[in-house]
C-alpha cells in the first residue's frame, strides 16, 4: 500500500485502463436498500443490464454452482474458501466482463477479514491487472472446478443445496462462449501486458 495506495481504484499494469469491464458508478453495495446492485439504479441501458448480472452474482444466482455456493457462504458467514474466492472472480472479471472493482468493493463490504491491501491485490491478480496477475488467459471453468474440488458436492450442497436437483437454471452465460470473448478482449490489449 506504501508503493501503491491506490490499489483498489487504479489498474496496476496501464494496459488494463483501456479494457473494456463494465462499469457503473451507481453500483456501490450501500446505495441500495436491499444490499445487492440493481438495474433501476443505471440510467445508461448497457451499464444496468451488468448492474442486473453483478446482482446475480451478489446473491449467488449466476447457475453456476459452485460461484452460487460461495456467494451465499460470503453473504451468511462473512467468508469463502480462497479456491472458491478466485473462481468467484473470475467469473465476474472474465466471464460476465465486469470490472475487477465491483467485485472488490463486494467483497470490502462482506468479508470479515478484508483487507485494504490484499483484497484488491487479490482481485487484480484475478482479472490479470495486477502485480504478478494470474496470466490474462487463465480464465477458471467453474464446472471443472467444482469437479475437481468438490466432487462429492459436500461444499456446494451446504451453500447451494438447490443446485444439486433437478431444474436448477443453467449458467447466466454460456462458460465456454463467455471464455471465448474474454480471450479476445484480453488479446486485444495483449500487445502491452
Amino acid at each position: 500500500m506504501y508503493h501503491l495506495p491506490d490499489l483498489a481504484v487504479r489498474n496496476v499494469r496501464s494496459q488494463f485502463d483501456r479494457f473494456e469491464w463494465a462499469w457503473s458508478s451507481h453500483a456501490a453495495p450501500w446505495d441500495h436498500a436491499l444490499a445487492f446492485a440493481d438495474p433501476a439504479m443505471e440510467p445508461d441501458v448497457d451499464a444496468a443490464q451488468h448492474l442486473g448480472q453483478l446482482a446475480q452474482w451478489q446473491r449467488g444466482d449466476t447457475g453456476v454452482p459452485l460461484v452460487d455456493a460461495g456467494m451465499r457462504e460470503l453473504w451468511e458467514t462473512g467468508r469463502m474458501h480462497n479456491r472458491v474466492r478466485m473462481v468467484a472472480g473470475s467469473w465476474l472479471t472474465k466471464n460476465l466482463g465486469i470490472h475487477w472493482r465491483h467485485g472488490e468493493e463486494w467483497f470490502w463490504d462482506t468479508l470479515v477479514d478484508a483487507d485494504a491491501a490484499s483484497n484488491p491485490f487479490n482481485w487484480q491478480w484475478v482479472a490479470g491487472s495486477g502485480d504478478d496477475a494470474a496470466p490474462y488467459f487463465r480464465i477458471f471453468n467453474p464446472l471443472t472446478q467444482q469437479e475437481k474440488f468438490d466432487p462429492s458436492g459436500k461444499y456446494v450442497g451446504r451453500w447451494a443445496p438447490q443446485a444439486l436437483l433437478p431444474g436448477y437454471p443453467e449458467p447466466m452465460v454460456d462458460v465456454k462462449a463467455s471464455r471465448k470473448i474474454a480471450l479476445e478482449a484480453y488479446n486485444d490489449i495483449k500487445g502491452g501486458v
